[in-house]
């Protein structure tokens, strides 16, 4: 099996518009144009994949009791230092993170995941700075 040359790809942009769509079905297909699999020259050892702007964040949609029952939770490393936020209060807070963090987790766990993330732009409005990509919108 030949696999393709890191120089040789040729990476587009694309913009996706939030807007009522339910995360984990936004987050799977980020994730597959962000890893490049729906290519045809895929090659799973490369950062092959295009990159994705994801406008109106704010406006992503939730299925079930999740907007009340779902928790983001850390631990900063102190003693007593877990620290928890309900997706609710993150959703007015930081928008983006709740995107960013649900891509991620479709992303494989390797040494390519830090890489192919930088090639994700969230923003919770309508607007972004990438008009100088000319990004091609995706209908999802």
């Amino acid at each position: 099996m030949l696999t393709k040359r890191p120089q040789k790809v040729e990476k587009k942009w694309y913009l996706i518009n939030a807007e009522n769509k339910v995360l984990g079905r936004l987050a799977t297909r980020v994730a597959d144009i962000l890893r490049g699999k729906l290519k045809t020259d895929f090659s799973p050892d490369v950062d092959c994949g295009d990159n994705v702007i994801v406008i109106n964040a704010r406006k992503v949609r939730l299925t079930g009791n999740k907007m009340d029952k779902k928790i983001y939770r850390w631990h900063t490393g102190y003693p007593g230092g877990l620290k928890e936020v309900k997706i609710k209060e993150m959703m007015e807070k930081q928008p983006e993170f709740i995107v960013l963090n649900a891509v991620r987790g479709m992303l494989a766990k390797n040494k390519l995941r830090d890489r192919i993330i930088k090639h994700l732009k969230v923003y919770k409005g309508e607007s972004h700075p990438h008009t100088a990509q000319q990004p091609i919108e995706l209908k999802i």
